[in-house]
């Protein structure tokens, strides 16, 4: 596991934590290292909760499928971001989501359990953990705030452009990446691919942005406009 000490440390969890006790803290957090190629599965709806992953290598994406097959995509995790914190601290016994691979992935996965409760070993560390846990799903919490206000805009156009914009504004600059395809954008965004490709060439030809895959520059300020 030291071979990913640097990147471990550099994560929200392990903020103010030194490198000599990372080691013992992982022991006492039971980490364990798990992998997965492209497209498999991480867990599934109505597997046991309480870990929490953070990826090591490669990319994860967290879904909800209903009923009918229809899937909606609620995250996604690259190296050294966190998921599954919110459902492992809030004692749910199953998962109410699944997690898929975007590409070959590492993931060490830790108990919740024992990140909330002070081990034997009394770890001095242990109460600033606890501390950062808090701050990264207080982050979360308003990631998915702002995912509600991209959803709730009535129109494709809408959506995307709340969704770019927010990106542009991340980044600083009107030129960035996403880290999505087509299709997982538009099933984050809850529309059809098919809407949202028309709807992307439709504001490239009216010279308000640039794309190409994932790299999208915007232009220029938007009009109200209906799809």
């Amino acid at each position: 596991m030291e071979k990913y000490f640097d990147l471990l440390l550099n994560t929200p969890l392990f903020d103010r934590i030194d490198r000599e006790e990372l080691s013992s803290l992982l022991g006492c957090l039971q980490a364990k290292l798990i992998t997965a190629e492209k497209g498999e599965p991480l867990f599934l709806e109505g597997d046991a909760a309480g870990f929490i992953g953070i990826v090591l290598e490669g990319a994860v994406q967290i879904v909800r499928d209903d009923y009918y097959g229809t899937r909606s995509v609620l995250s996604h995790a690259e190296p050294g971001q966190l998921y599954g914190e919110a459902y492992a601290c809030s004692n749910l016994e199953t998962m109410p989501v699944s997690g898929y691979a975007l590409k070959s992935c590492k993931i060490m996965l830790l108990s919740c359990r024992k990140m909330l409760t002070v081990c034997s070993n009394a770890c001095r560390f242990h109460n600033q953990l606890v501390k950062n846990l808090l701050q990264v799903v207080a982050v979360k919490n308003v990631e998915l705030s702002q995912k509600i206000q991209f959803m709730s805009q009535k129109t494709t156009r809408e959506k995307l452009l709340s969704y770019l914009s927010a990106q542009a504004v991340r980044a600083g600059a009107p030129e960035f990446d996403i880290p999505m395809d087509r299709q997982q954008l538009a099933d984050f965004l809850g529309v059809e691919r098919s809407a949202m490709s028309a709807t992307l060439s439709r504001l490239r030809d009216e010279g308000v942005l640039e794309f190409h895959k994932s790299h999208f520059r915007l232009l220029r300020q938007e009009e109200d406009q209906e799809v």
